[in-house]
């Protein structure tokens, strides 16, 4: 991979005109370069405005990083040029979830699933927000008043969930004690965790972190990494020693990496 983005860096520099620039970004923001990344796709996204694929590339990138503003702008650039995309609606379903507007997100995930009608990943997500948005639909007036939630530590969790570092969800799931599916949820608010934590590594120069463990009320969770492009939260109750749970972790990732090479 290094010597690919040597390559592709030379070859951009001999010819600035060159559409190698997608490539290269593309590899930089797989490598977690993501400043580097960021100003090659910028300035093609520059030479080439009516581009779509280097617009798309450009939000993937603001994503990783945490933009979302940036990446919003880029993926409606995107549809404007190429209303079709199917990398823009993906995406702006993303953001349109995290900033908590679920009716537009789904809109942009059933065109996407109009776009790509074998992928199934998309008919999941659009029927778990819109359970979410019916529980958060008001009663009616003269109904009971709805019980309280369940306090945040007291779970019902299936062994693991894994998902990009998008905060998409790949497989498994996680559910609230009231049977809410909290799967999308989590992803979203972890997404970009193993990136700070390769900053922090890097600034006290401990090398790569392998796995973050998180202990709470009722439940160890210890967050991994199978790929680069990955991330796997394991979880079991507090009854099981840390050790443990972290061998279980291990046979996780391996089964998350066997699936994974699967789909490729």
């Amino acid at each position: 991979m290094t010597d690919d983005i040597a390559a592709m860096t030379l070859e951009l520099a001999q010819d600035p005109n060159s559409l190698v620039f997608l490539r290269l970004a593309e590899a930089l923001r797989r490598k977690g370069q993501l400043d580097a990344a960021l100003t090659v796709a910028g300035r093609g996204a520059g030479r080439y405005p009516e581009l779509a694929d280097a617009h798309d590339l450009l939000a993937r990138i603001q994503a990783d990083k945490g933009d979302g503003d940036g990446a919003f702008d880029a993926w409606t650039t995107v549809l404007r040029l190429a209303p079709d995309h199917l990398g823009a609606h993906k995406g702006l379903a993303f953001i349109a979830y995290r900033t908590g507007d679920l009716g537009r997100s789904v809109r942009h995930l059933t065109r996407a699933l109009e776009l790509a009608p074998a992928d199934t990943s998309l008919a999941s997500a659009i029927e778990r927000i819109r359970s979410m948005m019916v529980s958060r639909t008001e009663p009616a007036p003269g109904a009971p008043e709805p019980a309280p939630p369940e306090p945040r530590g007291a779970v019902e969790l299936t062994p693991a969930l894994l998902f990009d570092q998008q905060g998409r969800v790949l497989r498994g799931s996680l559910e609230r004690s009231d049977g809410v599916d909290a799967s999308d949820a989590v992803a979203a608010a972890l997404a970009g965790v193993s990136r700070e934590a390769e900053r922090a590594t890097r600034m006290l120069e401990l090398g790569e972190w392998r796995a973050i463990a998180i202990e709470s009320g009722a439940v160890n969770y210890e967050l991994r990494t199978p790929t680069a492009e990955t991330l796997l939260l394991v979880m079991r109750g507090r009854e099981v020693p840390a050790g443990r749970l972290a061998r279980i972790a291990d046979k996780a990732v391996e089964q998350a990496r066997q699936w994974l090479e699967e789909l490729a």
